[in-house]
């Protein structure tokens, strides 16, 4: 059975089915659905504080959602006017119809979004398997990125960490329901803890209210029916992207990559080595490198406010070169046209 079609079930246990509740809206955000052919997308909004600020969009990685971005968008929305988006089959979005959860299918969403809305050139922002996809998206479609922040992109290790492993084998056939039937007894509480422990430096970090959101979006979660299939599908994508070689392989994408880029690794990662900080600091371009011993996983969720202050002085930066291209650019048409005036007056003598 496709993640798209329904379970064939007794309509009187499809009746008891539990609905999934209302996913969480923190203030001063907005979340709307977005339907383009063959696909839909939920889309958490977090509107600039000023008119004509420029337009970001916000890729969350595996298992995550728009939720992922939502303390750092609050820290940005003087800066840009922030949307964070569902990837298929995650968060509020539902599958997509043809199933593809590869990491190009999703970096394809990306970009069908951005066309249709015309919200191009955007700061682009991407963690873990956001990170891959951001990245893919700014080499295959330049001119839709401004500036590039990877926090903890999951670019290909030769050697993957231990504690990366268990992620991985949600790519293996079987594996996904197997977990399920293993862990049915789990509350969700007892699942965030352990997501959390893998994703965050310090779990202490995580606040009451910040445990209760994410508790209430697990629950919320585990009834969707094609939650597992997501996870096991793009967990695979993550996988196969790591194999691909060539022009398509995820390093030689980051070499294309010509966006100003600000990469994030955190020392306590359990996930993405902090070891590949320094190779992917050669692969981006034009890069600069941000490493923080203490973070784990989700830089933006533990520390943003280092996160924040990190883009605002790539923003600043590449605002400040952009005005010095500018007026060198103005500068040399100007000595063009008055040597052309001089050229004109000896002629007509």
């Amino acid at each position: 059975m496709s993640s798209t079609e329904s379970p064939r079930v007794p309509a009187v246990i499809a009746a008891a089915t539990p609905t999934p509740g209302a996913v969480e809206v923190a203030e001063g955000e907005r979340l709307r659905s977005v339907g383009l052919p063959g696909l839909t997308l939920s889309v958490r909004a977090r509107p600039g504080a000023y008119e004509g600020l420029p337009p970001a969009l916000y890729v969350h990685g595996l298992g995550g959602s728009s939720q992922n971005w939502s303390a750092l968008m609050s820290l940005l929305d003087d800066a840009v006017d922030g949307e964070a988006v569902d990837l298929p089959g995650f968060g509020d979005s539902p599958p997509p119809d043809d199933g593809d959860y590869s990491v190009t299918g999703h970096a394809r969403a990306v970009i069908r979004y951005l066309d249709a809305q015309g919200r191009g050139p955007v700061h682009l922002f991407g963690n873990s398997l956001g990170g891959a996809i951001a990245t893919r998206v700014a080499a295959a479609r330049p001119d839709l990125v401004r500036t590039l922040t990877l926090v903890s992109p999951a670019l290909p290790e030769i050697r993957v960490q231990r504690t990366a492993l268990p992620t991985g084998l949600l790519a293996v056939p079987g594996v996904a329901p197997l977990f399920t039937r293993l862990t049915k007894e789990w509350t969700p509480e007892q699942r965030v803890r352990g997501v959390m422990a893998l994703c965050y430096g310090d779990p202490n970090r995580v606040t009451p209210e910040g445990f209760r959101v994410a508790v209430g979006e697990m629950e919320r979660r585990l009834q969707l029916p094609y939650f597992w299939d997501a996870m096991a599908r793009s967990a695979r994508g993550v996988v196969n992207a790591y194999t691909l070689g060539g022009q398509h392989g995820l390093w030689r994408q980051a070499e294309r990559v010509l966006a100003p880029t600000q990469l994030i690794y955190g020392g306590r990662d359990l996930l993405v080595s902090y070891r590949m900080a320094a190779r992917a600091a050669r692969a981006f371009r034009d890069s600069r490198l941000l490493t923080l011993p203490d973070a784990g996983h989700v830089a933006m969720m533990e520390y943003p406010g280092t996160v924040a202050t990190a883009f605002r002085e790539l923003l600043a930066d590449t605002e400040a070169l952009k005005k010095r291209r500018g007026s060198a650019n103005s500068a040399g048409d100007a000595a063009s046209d008055a040597s052309g005036t001089d050229d004109h007056t000896t002629l007509g003598s």
